[in-house]
């Protein structure tokens, strides 16, 4: 463009006459706003891979997602899960404002809630954890219709892996294998000597009696503090985590979130690792991980999106994670399978218990016979 014509073309712009139909200044504007928009949408989904993916349900409800299961072309299925699952076996979630863990710690005399679980405050004071390990350590429960799902995901051989947040060891107790689980914030399978020089390893047994017995945890070795592998704040989460995530996210074609507010990183970041056309089922209580306001006006990729005019493969079943995975397995087919597994293994729990306790029982009674008065001198009576 000439000089002449940049001079020239402000004057014959003012001279034109305005249409009597053109919109107001008003309407000009918000064209132009949401024409800006769509530049820096299209911007960033082409700079940073971030566009809508290809819609593969044919509904957003639980249905469209069973069909889609049903269909076969699903066969890597993830469940990330959180203390939701668990719920109904009577170990309480963490945020909840009159049930939940955190509003129930002030016998312990905590500085805030979370110390509890803070590295540097359980150093210094383990007694608090270990009382409250004393209630929620596992063996106590069963695990729950929810954990009995996920089982059956993997005997049907659709699940991929199950990412958990839980500490209770309850997706073990339900059939869940080392292969199948990852358990991001550790779990009390295992415990380990805190010394950096000693590091030695303890089971499950040997924490529960020490937990029981009312003793802190020391090493045999060392003498040092054993705590239970799980992942305190201020600890790194476990390196399976990491390189499990790399290679399992990108070829899941189902991501089903059950029981968790998606308020823990990194865990809660999982939900965008998926394929941008990999579907999303939350099973919960109230929808959560969804994107932030920022995010969802850029139409950037990540967190869950269930309502807007862009959503093509987020879906929320609101409800508990038992009733949830019940309604899915009965559009699957699956229900009564589903409800006689769970009986069944109910079942050979609590004949174990009853096993293990009337074991404990005869102990404890021969224990008593030895100890009682006289009994030593009727033992040499008889000799």
């Amino acid at each position: 463009m000439s000089d002449a014509q940049e001079v020239t073309k402000p004057d014959e712009e003012a001279q034109s006459p305005v249409p009597e139909d053109q919109s107001d200044d008003s309407d000009e504007g918000e064209a132009s706003g949401d024409t800006e928009m769509d530049f820096l949408r299209s911007l960033f989904s082409r700079t940073l891979g971030l566009g809508p993916g290809e819609k593969v349900l044919d509904e957003l409800t639980l249905d469209g997602v069973a069909r889609y299961i049903q269909s076969g072309a699903c066969k890597n299925i993830i469940c990330m899960v959180g203390a939701g699952i668990s719920t109904s076996a009577g170990i309480p979630d963490f945020r909840s404002p009159v049930s939940g863990l955190y509003a129930n710690l002030q016998k312990y005399n905590l500085p805030y809630p979370e110390a509890i679980f803070q590295i540097d405050y359980f150093k210094k004071h383990p007694e608090a954890f270990f009382a409250l390990a004393r209630q929620l350590y596992p063996g106590q429960f069963k695990p729950t219709v929810c954990h009995y799902f996920i089982r059956m995901l993997k005997e049907k051989e659709l699940l991929r892996r199950c990412y958990s947040q839980n500490i209770d060891t309850l997706e073990r107790v339900a059939g869940l294998g080392d292969a199948d689980l990852v358990e991001a914030h550790g779990t009390f399978y295992t415990s380990h000597c805190l010394s950096f020089l000693c590091r030695k390893e303890y089971t499950l047994e040997w924490m529960k009696e020490k937990i029981f017995s009312d003793e802190i945890p020391k090493c045999d070795k060392c003498s040092g503090l054993v705590k239970p592998d799980i992942v305190f704040f201020g600890e790194n989460l476990p390196g399976r985590f990491f390189t499990s995530m790399t290679t399992d996210f990108p070829r899941c074609d189902l991501l089903i979130i059950m029981g968790t507010s998606l308020q823990v990183q990194p865990f809660a970041s999982l939900v965008g690792r998926v394929p941008k056309s990999t579907p999303r089922l939350l099973i919960n209580m109230e929808k959560t991980g969804e994107s932030d306001f920022m995010s969802g006006m850029l139409g950037l990729g990540g967190g869950l999106d269930f309502e807007s005019d862009k959503a093509y493969r987020d879906v929320a079943h609101i409800s508990t994670c038992d009733d949830g995975c019940l309604a899915l397995a009965d559009l699957l087919g699956w229900k009564e399978e589903l409800q006689e597994l769970v009986n069944r293994e109910h079942a050979l729990i609590d004949s174990k218990n009853k096993k293990e306790k009337g074991e404990a029982a005869n102990e404890d009674s021969s224990a008593t016979e030895k100890a009682a008065p006289g009994a030593e001198a009727k033992s040499q009576k008889t000799e």
